[in-house]
């Protein structure tokens, strides 16, 4: 029954942590914009002058 008395503290206190940690995640704007990163990888990037002029590697893949 005594480790009901230690427990229930330290319950009470990592919920009061999860709800500070979302709290502070939710001013500081980590969820302002969930969805364009997610769409970022469907995008192709620029090619480069430099990378353009290259001829492609020939040969086994090692």
């Amino acid at each position: 029954m005594s480790v009901v008395f230690v427990m229930a503290p330290v319950a009470l206190l990592l919920a009061a942590i999860a709800v500070g940690a979302f709290i502070w995640a939710t001013r500081d704007g980590q969820f302002d914009d969930v969805e364009t990163p997610a769409h970022r990888m469907l995008f192709e990037e620029p090619v480069r002058p430099e990378e353009a002029d290259k001829e492609p590697p020939t040969g086994p893949i090692e």
